[in-house]
């Protein structure tokens, strides 16, 4: 099924700056979902999910978060933050008009979710997680971008060169993940320094007493022997949240090579999350197994 994709941007307000963000848009309607990427991706890689919810007749919107795509990218640490990051996705609701959504994203984008859906509970129809960074994933995460942050900081060179190196590459030549793979290398050394340290140097994520009070449904999705986002890190969180239900991925890639099992999980549950909907309470969509 074919769905309309529309590209939009807006502004945000930051301290000496105005920067511009820029999303797509897929579908109609008033069944929103935002979608969000992962720590230095481009919005273009929730592109195949946002078309398979779009066709079953949600409205999702993908973002491209402040540093990241086709946003602005300034070089000011103090302007990277999961909490800014998720004032981003409210001031993207205001922009649309949309008074509630389905929020969710992988890795960065789950825990910009999650602390979305812990500072605007009233605005949360429902959450999708994908492997989320929390306590146990913290040590992975700082040894896997610190030194991408230094060597930005202290040899910008080296990431210019490989700036240099991918980004003549055209897109529509190579496959599409390896398309999303050459955007995620497209990064400007100032920018690229500012958003690790913005992100590893602020808060990561709502704290467990949070996370626990947030009543939304939810949906997580864990990754076996994925060092950076543990298993268990998905299971805790599934375990904390009151309306939260888990599902095992078969594989790290399986989203992403062979994602219509997924894909159906994911629609079932954002559709149930609006559609169960009610004055009185919601109930907790189940997923296909």
């Amino acid at each position: 099924m074919l769905v309309s994709e529309r590209i939009g941007q807006f502004f945000v307000a930051n301290p000496g700056s105005r920067d511009r963000l820029e999303y797509t848009e897929y579908g109609g309607g008033d069944r929103w979902v935002v979608l969000l990427h992962g720590q230095l991706m481009p919005r273009r890689m929730q592109q195949p999910l946002a078309r398979a919810l779009a066709a079953e007749g949600l409205h999702v919107v993908t973002l491209d978060l402040l540093g990241h795509g086709r946003s602005d990218r300034p070089a000011d640490a103090l302007v990277y933050s999961v909490t800014s990051f998720a004032d981003q996705v409210e001031a993207l609701l205001d922009h649309l008009g949309a008074e509630r959504a389905v929020i969710g994203g992988m890795s960065l984008g789950a825990n910009v979710s999650l602390e979305f859906a812990a500072t605007q509970p009233h605005r949360t129809q429902g959450l999708l997680l994908e492997m989320p960074v929390l306590d146990n994933g913290l040590h992975a995460g700082i040894v896997a971008f610190v030194p991408l942050m230094f060597a930005a900081r202290y040899l910008p060179w080296t990431v210019s060169w490989v700036r240099a190196l991918t980004r003549p590459i055209p897109r529509g030549l190579v496959p599409f993940w390896a398309g999303i793979g050459l955007d995620t290398l497209d990064q400007r050394p100032a920018s690229v320094a500012a958003v690790i340290h913005g992100i590893i140097f602020g808060r990561v994520a709502p704290q467990s007493k949070q996370r626990r009070a947030i009543t939304a449904p939810a949906l997580v999705v864990g990754h076996p022997t994925d060092p950076i986002h543990p298993f268990a890190d998905a299971v805790m969180l599934a375990e904390e949240m009151p309306n939260a239900q888990f599902v095992e991925a078969h594989s790290v890639l399986e989203w992403r090579a062979r994602p219509d099992r997924l894909n159906a999980i994911a629609a079932d549950f954002a559709l149930a999350c609006w559609d169960e909907a009610s004055a009185s309470g919601r109930r907790t969509p189940r997923a296909r197994a």
